[in-house]
Formats: C-alpha cells, sequence, structure tokens
C-alpha cells in the first residue's frame, strides 16, 4: 500500500476509534445522569401530591402524563401480550400494562438506580413475576425473539442515532411501536437545553426530522404533537 493509501487508512481509523468514544462517553454521561436522577423521576409518577409536586407536575410534567396515558392505552387490550419498555426508567408503564393483564414486560435501561427503583415499583404492585429488568444499551442488546408491543417514551431524547433505534424498534415488534421525540420549538425546548447543557446531551427534533426518521422503517406511522413532545405509533401491521 502507497504512503497517501496508509496515511488515509489511519486517518478513518482515527476518526472511527473518536467517534466511538466520543459516543461511549455520552452513553455513560447519560447513564451516571440517570442513575442519580432515579428517586425524582419516579416521583413525577408517584402519588406524592404535595402543593410543590402538583404544581411542578402540571406545569412542566404534563406532557409525561399524556404520552404515558397514550402509549399504555396504544397497548390495550394488554390481556396475554408480551412488551418490551426501552429506557424503562423505574418502571411505570410496564407496572401498569403487567395490572392491566399483560402476560410478560421486559424493561431495558442502561441506569442501574433506574432499575433497582423499576422493581421495587413492580414487586409492590405484586407484578414482579411477569416483570423482567435488563441493564444494557438498546442498540448493543441483542435480542432473539420479538413482542407484540415496544414503547420508547423519554428515550429518543437521549440517542444520537435515532434512525438506527427506530429501526431496531421496527423489527422487534409484531403489532405497535410508540415513540416521543422532544420539540425542538418553544420556550420548554429552550430551557432544557440550559438545564441539560451541565447533565448531559441531549437531543430535540422538529416535526419534519421526526417523519424523515419514521420514515426509513418503511412502515405505517401517525406523529401527534403532544405539549413539548411529538407522540409516534408505528404500525408493524
Amino acid at each position: 500500500m502507497s504512503f497517501s493509501g496508509t496515511y488515509r487508512l489511519a486517518i478513518s481509523f482515527r476518526q472511527t476509534w473518536v467517534a466511538t468514544r466520543t459516543e461511549a462517553n455520552m452513553s455513560v454521561r447519560t447513564a451516571d445522569f440517570f442513575h442519580g436522577y432515579a428517586g425524582g423521576f419516579n416521583a413525577i409518577y408517584g402519588n406524592d401530591n404535595t402543593p410543590f409536586n402538583t404544581i411542578i407536575n402540571k406545569a412542566f410534567r404534563g406532557a409525561m402524563r399524556d404520552r404515558f396515558e397514550r402509549a399504555v392505552d396504544g397497548c390495550r387490550p394488554a390481556t396475554g401480550r408480551t412488551i418490551l419498555d426501552v429506557g424503562c426508567g423505574p418502571g411505570h408503564y410496564g407496572v401498569a400494562l403487567a395490572q392491566a393483564g399483560a402476560k410478560e414486560i421486559v424493561g431495558l435501561d442502561f441506569a442501574p438506580g433506574m432499575l433497582a427503583t423499576a422493581k421495587r415499583n413492580a414487586e409492590a404492585a405484586g407484578v414482579l413475576d411477569r416483570c423482567s429488568f435488563i441493564e444494557g444499551d438498546f442498540l448493543k442488546t441483542p435480542f432473539d425473539r420479538s413482542f407484540d408491543y415496544a414503547i420508547l417514551t423519554g428515550f429518543m431524547d437521549y440517542m444520537a442515532d435515532p434512525v438506527a433505534v427506530v429501526k431496531k424498534a421496527a423489527s422487534l415488534v409484531t403489532q405497535r411501536a410508540f415513540f416521543s421525540f422532544p420539540t425542538s420549538e418553544g420556550l420548554l425546548a429552550w430551557q432544557r437545553k440550559l438545564r441539560y447543557k451541565t447533565r448531559c446531551d441531549l437531543y430535540l427534533y422538529s416535526e419534519s426530522q421526526v417523519h424523515d426518521i419514521m420514515r426509513q422503517t418503511g412502515m405505517e406511522f401517525l406523529v401527534r404533537p403532544i405539549g413539548r413532545d411529538y407522540f409516534v405509533t408505528l404500525y408493524a401491521r
């Protein structure tokens, strides 16, 4: 090989190595943030109706409740169904669906603190026998099976490669998959950018970007604006 060829190969290898290392560092940073945030995040869906929590939840978390209800309702009737909850956090989606009769819930998250909270919530609800929780990176975790439904809400906010994520999710479901994409427009988007600068990497989307990403699956989908998010239903059949 010529010197110029060797040089180009070396540059290409370094660029790939740097990109991989940067992506790994970003994932670790995000996992570390959510590991420490598990308790606070759990409270968003909880029943601790203090005046402070009521104000915060109404003012800033309405879309989170909305996407929760839409995703859970989209999996109904849940009886006998299998559901993959990606970025499961404290497990509230899975617990609600197990209580609604789902046969099996598999929750995946890369934050150990979130998984510990999810297990406690499932146990307290009496559905731990139908819930399993896995620590891992969705794109790197192998699955040798399919699921009726997949839920990826509050997850695309932190994914550097959204196309790879939606394609993998599409390959795993036999019915539908549900996603939320945070909007890049409005005051709340600007506030989130400022807040997350010191927390972890954050990705925001325009509606046209969401459509472009979802088209990569080759499947039918529906995009609905819901406050700070776009809620997407992907139809596998």
